[in-house]
Parts: C-alpha cells; sequence; structure tokens
C-alpha cells in the first residue's frame, strides 16, 4: 500500500472512532483530512538529531503552527492537539525538546506518576538549546511541502515562555502563551518582540506570583504588538481539560481569542 494511503487509512480508523462516539456526519466530514506522518527526525543547527510530531491537512496547503510541549514534553494529548490544528487547515508540528536528555525507554505523558521525571526534564532543560531546536522546527516546516508560507507558535507553561522568546528571537509570523511561566525572567525581550503576540495568565496561577505577573504585564503593555488576557478565578493550565484547574468558562473564553487571532495573522 503506498504511503499516501496508509497515512490516510490511520486517519481513517482514529476519525472512525469518534464517528461511533458522536455521529456518521462527522465521519463524513472528516475522513481523509488529516494526514498523520510518524514521528520524524530534524537535525538541529548543531547537527544534533531530535525527534517532531507532525499532523497535516490533505489536499491544500496550509499555514504552519509549532506546538511547543510543557515539562511533560510531547505527549499524547500534544500529539492529539496536532490532529486537531491540522483538522483546521494547519500544518501543526510539536518537537521533543527533551531529545537531548532523553534515554532509551524513558518515556512521560500528563500523569501524576511522570511528574518526577518530568520535573527532572525541566530542571536540565538549556533555554537556549531549545530555542535552537525551535529554530530549526521553523526551517523544516517552511521547506515543507504544502506550507502556505505563515507560520505560528502556540505553547504553555514552559512552552507558553518559549512562544514569547521565539515571538522575540525569530521570524515567526504570531505567538500565542498560555501560562507563560518564566517570562519574568526576560523581561528586556519583551522590547525585542516585534511580531503579535497574545499572552493568557490564569489569576490563581500558583506557579506565578502576582509580582512576576504584574512586572510582565506593566512591560507588555508598552509594546502595542502585544496582547495580555488574565482570567480571573483561573489558575495553572486553566484551559487544558485533564488539569484539576481546568475552567470551561475561562478556557472557552481564552480559546475563542486565539482562533480569531491565528485567523488574523496567519490567514486560515
Amino acid at each position: 500500500m503506498p504511503l499516501l494511503s496508509f497515512q490516510a487509512y490511520v486517519g481513517k480508523t482514529r476519525f472512525l472512532k469518534f464517528a461511533i462516539n458522536d455521529s456518521l456526519v462527522y465521519f463524513c466530514l472528516t475522513i481523509f483530512k488529516v494526514i498523520r506522518v510518524p514521528e520524524i527526525q530534524i537535525d538541529a543547527l548543531d547537527g544534533f538529531p531530535f525527534s517532531a510530531y507532525t499532523s497535516q491537512p490533505v489536499g491544500k496547503n496550509g499555514p504552519g503552527i509549532i506546538l511547543i510541549h510543557g515539562i511533560f514534553g510531547l505527549t499524547s494529548g500534544l500529539r492529539a492537539h496536532c490532529d486537531a490544528l491540522a483538522a483546521q487547515g494547519f500544518l501543526a508540528i510539536c518537537p521533543d525538546l527533551f531529545s537531548r536528555q532523553r534515554q532509551e525507554g524513558v518515556n512521560v505523558d500528563y500523569r501524576e506518576e511522570d511528574s518526577e521525571q518530568a520535573q527532572i526534564f525541566y530542571n536540565n532543560f538549556d533555554v537556549n538549546a531549545g530555542i535552537g531546536d525551535l529554530l530549526s522546527t521553523l526551517a523544516h516546516l517552511r521547506r515543507t511541502p504544502g506550507c502556505g508560507g505563515k507560520l505560528g507558535a502556540i505553547g504553555a507553561c514552559l512552552g507558553g515562555r518559549l512562544a514569547f522568546l521565539m515571538a522575540a528571537r525569530s521570524d515567526v509570523d504570531c505567538a500565542v502563551g498560555y501560562d507563560n511561566v518564566g517570562i519574568d525572567s526576560f523581561l528586556s525581550e519583551l522590547y525585542d518582540v516585534r511580531t503579535p503576540l497574545m499572552l493568557h495568565f490564569g489569576e490563581q496561577d500558583s506557579l506565578m506570583g502576582e509580582d512576576a505577573r504584574q512586572k510582565i504585564l506593566k512591560r507588555a503593555k508598552r509594546n502595542e504588538v502585544i496582547q495580555t488576557y488574565v482570567y480571573p478565578d483561573a489558575g495553572h493550565s486553566f484551559v487544558k481539560k485533564t488539569s484539576p484547574n481546568y475552567h470551561p468558562e475561562n478556557a472557552e473564553q481564552a480559546e475563542k481569542r486565539t482562533r480569531a487571532f491565528l485567523a488574523e495573522w496567519l490567514k486560515v
């Protein structure tokens, strides 16, 4: 069976499950809409090969999205998020920025028993090396057949910080960050942002103190390309449905703003 047919078949079986749970109509609309590509290898600027998951719409060009993971790395949930973005018309890719630390057989996902290993990955993470790997991902995405030219970045927690840094240090067309823990360590770079940037904050985020958030908001206000939103009664990871801090109303509002932002700047 040709590779394209095999990938389409994998997508078909995935959406057949949704059809059984939801409706045959949804199945008819989504069948063969997304090509789920097996994890690929990208060569970093220093020659190190790191892995990435990618998903893309079938039969048409589209803008690219780099999905940037948090401390749990490239999880099954982020793979599903890539597929959802592809169904919306994006070429989506999520690089494994912990590839440099990963040992054979050591994998984590978004679950309690993996918290200790995830924290080790986070503590040993080199931000500058991570940005370098994201720049390599950006270059790879630009060369990918079907990429329409416009590229954005989205991340949460550690990924939110890195999405901000991509807005400051790269030529992405827009970027979106959630939670954004650690941006206060890079305050001077808020003035380097020249591409549209949207930042979402939970007012009750226990991983970001009020002083740190206010410093970020104060400086961001001086840069007209940065939009900031603070959500009342929202904690860390308030948009993640599997998080104990999931807040449906605030999550819906934040996601609505993000969709409109991406549509405006990536011309979906």
